[in-house]
């Protein structure tokens, strides 16, 4: 069956502009071009379309959404089972987090009681989903099964207050980050001194034991690994180098 791109788009939910911007950028070609120069497409089209949304929707660039559909590798059927694998990460989340406003709105009206560590169950439980989606692989693979888990559960039983300082510590050193780069300051410094320090006590809530060998080991992975760099890099660009640095030179002196 053919469809014109006015079907399509309706079909689809898109544009007919935006169709016309991925046959411009071989995103999505049409099946052919009549004499008359409409566009029309297929079943085949359609297919393709239907990846392009999904992996839109997941937040992937044009640019990476072609080379994975274009892919000698890419399999439309395993393409599937990962959406609906990151579909399902999704509703999870949004079923905990539904499930604590819940649980707040009646503990705030009386008619249950709600401990603070089930206030911020939710918050945890997405702070690790997201660092096992993100790092996951690499993290596992360098310390090991047992560590990761002892790790994301020491986090899941952080009580408010220790996951506030936590979630603080983070900022603080983020802040502390920025601070020393714009002002030109030097890793074996005041300023790296103290960003290695709240390194450290931000990671020992959540490592099962502390070494400075495996201080140094994640430091240098923000360098050596463009997402770490490009978290840290977010606001001003240096901070992941200014923090490597920093443990690199004062672990051990802490």
């Amino acid at each position: 069956m053919e469809y014109s791109i006015r079907e399509v788009s309706e079909i689809a939910g898109i544009s007919a502009r935006t169709l016309r911007y991925y046959d411009s950028i071989g995103l999505l070609k049409p099946a052919g071009i009549r004499d008359s120069g409409y566009r029309y497409y297929g079943e085949r089209e359609l297919e393709i379309l239907q990846q392009i949304l999904f992996y839109r929707e997941r937040g992937f660039k044009l640019e990476q959404i072609a080379e994975v559909l274009y892919s000698e590798e890419f399999d439309v059927m395993s393409a599937l089972r990962e959406h609906l694998e990151e579909l399902e990460k999704e509703q999870a989340h949004i079923h905990s987090m539904i499930t604590t406003v819940k649980k707040t709105i009646a503990s705030m009206k009386g008619e249950i009681k709600m401990n603070n560590r089930e206030k911020f169950e939710a918050f945890k439980k997405d702070a690790v989903q997201k660092n096992e989606e993100t790092y996951g692989p690499e993290i596992r693979k360098k310390y090991g099964d047992e560590e990761v888990d002892a790790s994301n559960q020491k986090m899941l039983n952080m009580t408010e207050e220790e996951y506030q300082r936590f979630d603080g510590l983070s900022k603080e050193l983020n802040t502390c980050l920025k601070s020393a780069v714009q002002a030109g300051e030097k890793p074996e410094g005041e300023a790296g001194r103290k960003a290695a320090g709240l390194h450290k006590e931000w990671l020992k809530m959540t490592w099962k034991t502390y070494s400075v060998e495996a201080h140094k080991g994640v430091a240098q992975m923000y360098t050596e690994d463009e997402r770490f760099t490009k978290y840290y890099d977010s606001e001003v660009s240096g901070c992941a180098a200014f923090l490597t640095d920093a443990v690199k030179y004062w672990a051990e002196k802490l």
